[in-house]
């Protein structure tokens, strides 16, 4: 079983874990992903793959405790073990010499850009990074952004850090300053939107990240299905980044909350066996 060889919470409910996988680490590029199962009861979680280092032969992953299975994940610490991982998972991202490029994160979809991020600056574009959060603390990789982009720009919905505004704002601001050749948006599904309807007009090459429900990851169970350009896809083997101008969000926002009553009712049986443990204790 895969071990963990650290965790630490980079912001609240957001954990970073570096697992030993020396094979994902080796083969892994910039997009992909892993499926993860903690135990042989628990259900399959994908996860970006953050970063990789082959020396190690660790990878990277930043899981942000929503469910009942992501909130086990980030309760596990270094030594403790994964049951499964597997990956890598999709197609990598397309990566070229658009010229300037802008990689925008939101939330834990930070975590997601960075790698795709790194690619474009080994390309030889300039980068430029759009990170946001609802707050000062959900601020994450900032420093890891300067470390590989030309610009970064901090945008958070309450003013505490950086800008205060949505990454269209800044997006917009950028826009109007110079000639933008590609943008990369990944977070929740409005705001990638938001950024799709900011640049549709302008005819920016976008690309969205999707992160639909999904269970085996090889495009078997059909529960990542998604409607780009009018198209069935499965984002686990078609994806998972598509034109962000061609995908249907609407469609893709309804599924996803499918199951919100049942996440709900098992995360809030976890959270109170959690307690009645803590408290016995």
């Amino acid at each position: 079983m895969p071990k963990i060889i650290s965790a630490k919470f980079i912001a609240p409910n957001v954990k970073q874990f570096e697992i030993l996988s020396p094979k994902i680490a080796q083969r892994r590029k910039p997009g992909q992903f892993v499926i993860i199962r903690i135990d042989d009861s628990g259900e399959r979680v994908p996860l970006t793959i953050a970063d990789s280092n082959t020396d190690t032969g660790t990878i990277t992953i930043i899981a942000q405790g929503v469910g009942k299975t992501t909130l086990e994940l980030n309760a596990l610490e270094a030594g403790d073990n994964i049951l499964d991982v597997v990956g890598p998972l999709g197609k990598p991202s397309e990566i070229e010499n658009f010229g300037t490029a802008v990689s925008i994160g939101g939330g834990v979809g930070t975590a997601i850009a960075y790698p795709t991020a790194v690619a474009l600056k080994e390309a030889g574009n300039h980068t430029i990074s759009i990170i946001g959060g609802r707050s000062k603390d959900f601020v994450i990789l900032e420093d890891e952004m300067r470390k590989v982009c030309d610009e970064v720009y901090v945008t958070t919905d309450d003013g505490s850090y950086g800008k205060k505004g949505f990454v269209t704002d800044q997006l917009n601001e950028l826009i109007a300053q110079r000639k933008i050749d590609f943008v990369l948006a990944i977070g929740p599904i409005p705001m990638m939107k938001a950024v799709a309807e900011v640049t549709r007009d302008k005819n920016i090459k976008t690309v969205v990240s999707l992160n639909p429900i999904m269970i085996d990851g090889t495009g078997m169970c059909g529960g990542c299905r998604a409607t780009v350009d009018n198209k069935t896809v499965f984002v686990c083997v078609d994806g998972p980044e598509f034109d962000a101008h061609k995908v249907d969000f609407k469609t893709l926002d309804r599924r996803n909350r499918t199951y919100l009553m049942d996440e709900k009712i098992s995360r809030e049986k976890y959270q109170c066996e959690s307690e009645k443990r803590f408290h016995q204790n």
